[in-house]
């Protein structure tokens, strides 16, 4: 890809980066000028509403919500004032702040969003469809003011119109957006300005340079998963996920990744096997493309990680993790401190008959603790609101 810059209304400044081209293919597009796409793995197994239709009769179990004081807990998000360092704030489900080190002469440090959702249904509608049952920590006027808007898919979990369309109001010529293929048209129709918007194919990535703060890489790396908000729009635009680059970036070039940069990993939505009826999770093949993103950046200072909303497992393994695919993607990544998300905010609707809520965040202990690691050191988990401060 050839290297061109395009500037936003506040002079953030976009480069694109020669594409890695050692791990590119273009096997996820579907037509030359690809109008939709697809997971190129023997890993991944497309479902039918018919599946889910079927699957959501049978052996409906339904688990309720148990009271507040057995959820995640919640605390007033503070953005780690105060400390140095690479900081990632959760504010529930998949939503991220994370904040890269001052550099010298800078107050702060380039402050990113990730998969921002702060409305009570992640739903086309206000009136129904899931609701959250943990409140975010802080009201959306209360975040810090953002650099960049980075969006993993488009499904409403993760896009939030309402959400994006209040940051872009709110900070208009102040941020922007970075998506994968397709879904600038899904912004633009949020009202967001097409100027104010990158999108990326995988292992695209752009050197964003903030002014008076400092600069980072952000490269789209792949995923298993899928897109679509409607029934007719299924899998026309394309997922993925993301990797941060800061520190050691140098003046001009950001293409390569010294152990001394800061990096994280935010795995938006992805699943990293398909997993039969009476199958074994260790007999099915798995996604390659973590191994690569390891290759390409590890090793990765902070990993975040999907570990929840994965049951029924035959059904939502292709899509979701659980708790051993997300310390298998620890491994891949080679990522020094990984911490896991995507559950204890909201659920689908078929999870609600197949999963406690509870039961991700002990799951993904009890496998990270069997397997030798120290809980709370290299894998862990954060309150929402909470924020992890890298040294």
């Amino acid at each position: 890809m050839a290297s061109t810059t395009s500037i936003t209304s506040n002079s953030i400044t976009i480069t694109r980066l020669p594409r890695k081209e050692k791990y590119y293919q273009s096997s996820h597009h579907i037509g030359k000028v690809p109008t939709s796409f697809i997971n190129p793995w023997p890993s991944f197994r497309k479902y039918s509403p018919l599946d889910i239709l079927l699957t959501s009769q049978r052996d409906r179990d339904y688990k309720p919500v148990p009271s507040r004081n057995q959820l995640v807990a919640i605390q007033k998000p503070d953005w780690g004032a105060g400390k140095e360092g690479l900081k990632a704030t959760w504010i529930g489900h998949a939503s991220f702040l994370v904040e890269t080190s001052a550099i010298e002469g800078a107050e702060r440090g380039v402050r990113v969003l990730f998969d921002p959702l702060f409305s009570e249904r992640t739903s086309p509608v206000t009136w129904a469809g899931p609701k959250r049952y943990t409140p975010t920590p802080c009201r959306l006027d209360e975040l810090p003011g953002v650099d960049l808007v980075v969006i993993s898919h488009d499904h409403y979990d993760h896009m939030d119109s309402d959400t994006l369309s209040k940051i872009y109001a709110s900070r208009k010529g102040k941020v922007h957006f970075l998506v994968a293929l397709g879904n600038a048209s899904r912004l633009r129709g949020f009202g967001i300005g097409e100027k104010d918007v990158t999108e990326l194919d995988w292992w695209d990535g752009v050197k964003v340079d903030v002014p008076g703060v400092a600069s980072v890489a952000m490269t789209c790396t792949p995923s298993q998963h899928s897109s679509g908000r409607g029934i007719w729009d299924q899998a026309s635009t394309l997922w993925c996920s993301w990797v941060l680059v800061a520190g050691s970036l140098g003046s001009t070039s950001a293409t390569s990744h010294p152990s001394t940069s800061e990096k994280v990993f935010f795995a938006g939505d992805t699943g990293y096997r398909y997993v039969p009826k009476e199958a074994k999770d260790s007999d099915m093949p798995h996604c390659p493309a973590f191994k690569d993103i390891g290759e390409a950046f590890g090793p990765l200072s902070l990993s975040l990680l999907p570990i929840g909303l994965y049951s029924p497992r035959h059904l939502l393994s292709p899509v979701h993790c659980n708790a051993e695919d997300a310390l298998c993607l620890h491994k891949d990544l080679k990522s020094r401190k990984s911490i896991g998300m995507h559950y204890g905010t909201v659920r689908g609707g078929i999870s609600q008959y197949f999963e406690e809520v509870t039961e991700p965040p002990r799951r993904f202990r009890e496998v990270c603790e069997n397997d030798g690691r120290i809980w709370g050191e290299e894998l862990g988990l954060l309150n929402v609101g909470e924020t992890l401060v890298i040294p």
